[in-house]
């Protein structure tokens, strides 16, 4: 819900702040605000204490939390010392990164960055070798 309201407020803002010229609307697309919107942090160094309930703990006193993740390894099921959190709010986030960097969480010093899209993995059966799947191998 709270993206939802997001969109609806980057469209109002964008609307009236472009300028109409011949009909058309000029000025920054609605993709552009939308790829622009940075409510999620990147945590990492987390001990391997930490779990999602005192992540979102430490961090809700900036703001709405509406994800905090931390990331396990899938065999073990132990933390991989670094986790996620999405705020209703790009300023949430803002004020949580320059509050939260390097600040002390469960015995560790942590540090908090703006998530960034994963690349996407090319590829295809592990290990190296094989050609099966590769980028650029376009021979068969």
């Amino acid at each position: 819900m709270a993206f939802y309201n997001r969109i609806g407020s980057l469209m109002r803002q964008s609307i009236s702040h472009n300028i109409v010229s011949n009909g058309l609307v000029t000025g920054p697309s609605m993709f552009n605000a939308i790829r622009c919107m940075s409510s999620k942090l990147f945590i990492g160094g987390l001990s391997y204490q930490t779990d999602e309930h005192s992540l979102k703990e430490a961090f809700s006193g900036f703001g709405d939390v509406v994800e905090a993740r931390v990331i396990t390894d899938r065999e073990s099921g132990r933390s991989r010392g670094f986790g996620f959190i999405s705020y209703t709010s790009d300023d949430s986030a803002k004020e949580a990164m320059t509050s939260m960097d390097g600040q002390e969480l469960d015995g560790r010093s942590i540090r908090v960055s703006l998530a960034t899209e994963r690349a996407p993995r090319t590829g295809g059966f592990g290990g190296g070798g094989g050609g099966y799947n590769r980028a650029g191998n376009d021979q068969y």
